[in-house]
């Protein structure tokens, strides 16, 4: 959940019409219809705090946090590391935004699909992306197992001590991000990043 700034992007019945003339887009359109109305509805009922509204200089100082922890890295990368942790936490508001993100960056259907099962389709990762993965795993689950020396070591010899660096931190931020989400009760379907 990367935002810059607060402002709601709330897709509404109106801005998706339903073209009655061509039944076969009238289905995918009325869908559509209702996908907007239910994620309205679904925002109406939040009643929980804006992170960014009530606490700004924390808000502001993870935004910061989470672009320098991008610095340097693949945006694939950044991607399949923030989509993994938002599996693991449950977190279906910045799942959504990073997958969509990594759709508007190129990034395959096919390896959107697999992360959440990488080891089973480890043909579809490169191995520096696996070894990603598997810290990514570690960190968010650190309450688990701690991170496993061999965890760490994999990552260590796919990335230089800068890069891990910002590996580590990025995994923080969106871990962060997921907390912030959950806790604020974040719907799913809305980016406020706009």
């Amino acid at each position: 959940m990367h935002m810059t700034t607060n402002t709601i992007d709330t897709p509404t019945a109106d801005s998706t019409t339903a073209d009655v003339t061509d039944t076969g887009n009238a289905t995918a359109d009325a869908t559509t219809v209702g996908s907007a109305a239910a994620v309205a509805q679904a925002k109406a009922r939040r009643s929980r705090l804006d992170f960014a509204k009530s606490a700004p200089k924390a808000f502001r100082a993870l935004v910061g946090f989470d672009a320098a922890a991008r610095e340097g890295l693949d945006p694939a990368l950044v991607e399949l590391i923030q989509i993994r942790a938002s599996h693991l936490n449950h977190c279906a508001y910045c799942l959504h935004m990073h997958t969509n993100d990594a759709r508007k960056a190129g990034e395959s259907e096919d390896r959107l699909h697999m992360v959440a099962v990488w080891r089973e389709a480890r043909h579809f990762y490169t191995e520096k992306e696996q070894a990603a993965l598997a810290l990514t795993e570690a960190v968010t689950l650190v309450a688990d197992g701690g991170v496993p020396d061999d965890v760490y070591a994999r990552a260590a010899a796919h990335f230089d001590e800068d890069e891990l660096a910002h590996v580590l931190a990025l995994i923080l931020t969106i871990n962060t991000w997921n907390r912030v989400a959950l806790s604020t009760g974040k719907v799913a379907g809305t980016d406020e990043r706009r």
